[in-house]
Order: C-alpha cells, then sequence, then structure tokens
C-alpha cells in the first residue's frame, strides 16, 4: 500500500496571508512543517500542492517535492486531489502546512485506522482542556458517535452544556485528514453544502454526502498557526526540549 503525505499551501491565508513564510525558529512555518513530516519515516513520498511561486521556491531550496496548482482552490483537500490525481498512490495524508509540530505517533494512528476497509476518511482529535478554547471560533471542534465517527464540526461549542454537566468532554478538531485516493477525487466532483459554506469547514462536505470521517484521539499538543498571536505561542514552544511535546 503506498501511502503519500500531501501539504496543502496556500500563500494568500484569509486570517494571516503569507503565515506558511514567517520565520519559526531558523525556517519558515512551511518547511518546518515539511522537515518534520519526512522525519517521521511513514510516507513513501512528501510532497507540497500550492499555488505559490514564493514556496514552491523555498520547498526546492531545502530539497523537497512540490507541485504547482494549475487551478483555484476553495479547499486544501481540492489542491491535493488536483495533485494527486495522476500519482500511484492508495492513502494520502493531508497535513496542514499551518501544524509545523506534527509528529510521528498520532500520524501513524491515522493510517493505521486504513487497516479496516470500510474506513474512506479519517482525521485527528484532542480533548480541550482550556475552557476559553471551548468558545473561540478559531478551535473548530468535533463531535462523535460510538463507533468514533464525527457526527458534526463546527466554530461553535459543541455540545451545548445546558444542564452543565461534569462529564461533558470537547474536542478540537486537528486539521490532519487522510484519505483513499478515489474516495478524495470524488469529494471534488461534489458542490460545497450549505453547511460547509456556513461554517467555511471542507469536512463537512463529506458528512453532507454521508462519508463517515473516523476520529482518532491523540494528545498532540502542537500549535496550528492561523493567527499572529498563534505564531508567537509557536516561537515559544519551539524553544522547548522536543521531549515535551507530548503526543
Amino acid at each position: 500500500m503506498k501511502i503519500f503525505a500531501v501539504i496543502p499551501a496556500r500563500y494568500a491565508a484569509t486570517r494571516f496571508p503569507g503565515k506558511l513564510m514567517q520565520l519559526l525558529g531558523n525556517k519558515s512555518v512551511i518547511a518546518q512543517t515539511y522537515e518534520n513530516t519526512v522525519k517521521t519515516g511513514l510516507f513513501n513520498e512528501v510532497w507540497v500542492a500550492t499555488d505559490s511561486e514564493i514556496i514552491q521556491q523555498e520547498i526546492l531550496a531545502i530539497g523537497g517535492h512540490v507541485v504547482r496548482s494549475t487551478r483555484h482552490h476553495e479547499s486544501g483537500s481540492d489542491r491535493i486531489a488536483e495533485a494527486i490525481e495522476k500519482m500511484d498512490v492508495d492513502i494520502v495524508v493531508n497535513v496542514q502546512g499551518d501544524e509545523p509540530f506534527i509528529q510521528k505517533d498520532p500520524l501513524e494512528k491515522l493510517i493505521n485506522s486504513f487497516n479496516d476497509p470500510t474506513v474512506r476518511v479519517g482525521s485527528l482529535m484532542q480533548r480541550i482542556s482550556e475552557p476559553i478554547d471551548i468558545d473561540n471560533p478559531n478551535i473548530v471542534k468535533v463531535v462523535i458517535n460510538d463507533d468514533q465517527n464525527a457526527l458534526y464540526f463546527s466554530r461553535s461549542p459543541i455540545p451545548y452544556n445546558r444542564n452543565r454537566q461534569d462529564d461533558v468532554s470537547y474536542f478540537r478538531h486537528i486539521g490532519v485528514y487522510a484519505f483513499r485516493k478515489e474516495t478524495l477525487l470524488e469529494f471534488t466532483t461534489w458542490p460545497m453544502g450549505r453547511l460547509e459554506n456556513a461554517e467555511k469547514l471542507e469536512q463537512l462536505r463529506y458528512l453532507e454526502n454521508n462519508v463517515p470521517v473516523k476520529m482518532i484521539e491523540t494528545s498532540f499538543t502542537g500549535i496550528g498557526i492561523d493567527t499572529p498571536e498563534d505564531l508567537e505561542k509557536a516561537k515559544r514552544l519551539i524553544n522547548m526540549d522536543s521531549d515535551s511535546l507530548k503526543l
């Protein structure tokens, strides 16, 4: 089974334009993400899929593999689908370009979920420990059923704890996905759904088309860089001993 990682990398991010080229330590965010993905040793090949000449040259400069998008894409999944359409690959893992602290253990668990032939799409989630994060719309929440499949993703606090029960758990969706190639290509044939459009969350397109999304829980403590404040947190984190980044 051939397994590739593809990192979608759009330069003009809506909330933080140019964030992937911001310095994190002595390298850019996208370079850190690419090199950490390669270091896991889980993939036959690692690629960056980008619309940007700047990002393309950044990856080539570190000896990486990069493919330029030829079409406009509304989502990272659409960008990856174009990149892998003619590649000989079975499982594609979407590693977000703004998750530079991604490491081996959560990716390996995600890949292993595809030992079940019924799994078509998988992703990661992390238990939320800080109450302030529950109401933060930049942190996407997910609720699951007893089979660990996603019921819904939202920027809103879900579930709503009306009775203030102590045993209600909240999970942050970590934007790392894995797909079977044929499922990802099928995704690109579906129009954007009304829920996806409302929340601006591409993963809802799968749920709106009755494709289960298997969720894998991890205690991975990386930082997704969506805002300048996230970048400052990442700069502090990168100076920590790597052994303290619990997975």
